[in-house]
């Protein structure tokens, strides 16, 4: 996770869109106000949709020192995601 906390590229460079599932408010864990809605079945994380891309739950600076605001109920792309993959790179 220590490489994650000094780059945060991810969390500037991806639109993170996923199931309404795993919403708060449909019993899920991702914060409702952190999203904004594509359809009745997708959302999308808050600064994830224009440019520059930069995700509502990210903070501190990317390529410094960066967290995942939301990192215990980020939604299932970020999970997915893995340190050192192809996308990551």
């Amino acid at each position: 996770m220590d490489d994650c906390q000094h780059c945060g590229a991810c969390c500037a460079a991806y639109r993170v869109d996923f199931s309404v599932q795993e919403l708060e408010s449909a019993g899920g864990q991702v914060p409702d106000g952190l999203t904004v809605a594509v359809s009745h079945s997708i959302c999308r994380m808050r600064g994830t949709d224009h440019l520059p891309v930069r995700c509502a739950a990210l903070t501190g600076t990317v390529g410094g020192r960066v967290a995942c605001g939301i990192y215990e109920w980020r939604p299932a792309p970020c999970h997915e995601l893995q340190i050192g993959s192809p996308a990551c790179e």
